[in-house]
């Protein structure tokens, strides 16, 4: 019979390194950290990783692969594997990889994504084709996981060509996405291949630069300096929502990981993410999903109200997917997990 002894856990440190890191110690796992040079003091401080794999950069993943598979290390993905390798790259990934890559291309492409949700039955902002016909506030978002770095808004055609001239991420695509005035409720699920079952683990809000903080200033004091808001993810707040909005939250979560199985073979599993507008008639408008662990959970290093509903223990987001590939292993189903 397989034992957990027998695998370790490794990421890259970055991201959700810490949280899943910790999680997969406190599941009994030894971990790896694949760390930038000069930044490992984090991962050295906390004591969440066993091993320290030094790389110049975390494009230089592929030149340290065969030390994981060589340790038979299971590899959790998180945004800076979507970041700094592509999602083309991650689809190269040979060591053992923790959930579906192929559900990774429909998360970069925000055509596909919309496509995914839309057939998922999810309420989505409207999507300008053509800046022209631009009639209302709009966001614009690029392409890929940069953590809101670059998006802007624009309330025109003329504004829309004006902030994208010389932007430096216009050459990786974007949406032109309506702008819905509302409290944005990001959720942080996780689906299960071993028990089939969908959890809500937490919820978070994003705490963005300078949108966060340009109502500080005077309306007149903004439009004086020609402040232009930004949405650079700079930290993340923990939230409780309305229980009344869990039923429709769980509902949205399911549907998605249904119709994940008609994109791709074997669909949706372990953690993701909705990102949803709530407005003030409290109906949802999901902009965006991520399909993996998010940075939002690591607020939750200790569990959330939620998780400690459902485990009466401390469980993140990071630890219930090692527990996910723990569960596996011990029922001969590892081969479930890994995608």
């Amino acid at each position: 019979m397989a034992n957990i002894k027998d695998y370790k856990i490794a990421t890259l440190a970055s991201h959700t390194a810490l949280q899943i890191l910790k999680g997969a110690k406190d599941e009994g796992f030894e971990t790896i950290a694949i760390c930038q040079k000069g930044k490992r003091k984090p991962y050295e401080s906390y004591n969440v990783a066993d091993e320290i794999i030094e790389v110049e950069k975390f494009e230089d993943y592929f030149e340290i692969e065969q030390q994981l598979i060589d340790k038979n290390a299971i590899v959790i993905p998180h945004g800076s594997f979507v970041s700094y390798l592509g999602f083309e790259n991650v689809k190269k990934i040979k060591a053992m990889h923790y959930g579906n890559r192929d559900i990774i291309e429909w998360e970069s492409d925000r055509d596909m994504e919309r496509k995914w949700l839309l057939d998922a039955g999810l309420n989505m902002p409207k999507i300008f084709k053509n800046p022209k016909d631009i009639d209302r506030p709009v966001i614009i978002k690029f392409h890929g996981a940069g953590g809101g770095k670059g998006y802007f808004i624009a309330n025109n055609p003329d504004e829309f060509y004006k902030r994208l001239e010389g932007h430096p991420d216009a050459e990786k695509g974007y949406a032109i996405q309506e702008y819905i005035v509302g409290v944005p409720i990001y959720t942080h699920y996780f689906q299960s291949p071993v028990t089939g079952e969908l959890e809500i683990m937490s919820f978070d809000k994003r705490y963005e630069s300078n949108a966060d903080s340009i109502g500080r200033i005077a309306a007149k004091d903004q439009i004086d300096v020609g402040i232009q808001t930004t949405y650079t993810i700079t930290g993340n707040l923990p939230l409780v929502v309305r229980e009344s909005l869990l039923p429709k939250i769980f509902e949205m979560g399911e549907g998605v990981v249904e119709a994940s199985k008609k994109i791709v073979d074997g669909g949706l599993w372990g953690p993701f993410c909705l990102e949803a507008i709530v407005d003030p008639n409290l109906d949802f408008f999901v902009f965006e999903i991520s399909a993996r662990i998010v940075a939002g959970t690591n607020p939750f290093t200790n569990g959330s109200p939620y998780s400690w509903l459902r485990y009466n223990e401390p469980m993140s987001t990071g630890r219930r997917l090692s527990r996910d590939i723990k569960e596996a292993i011990e029922k001969d189903k590892l081969e479930e997990v890994l995608g």
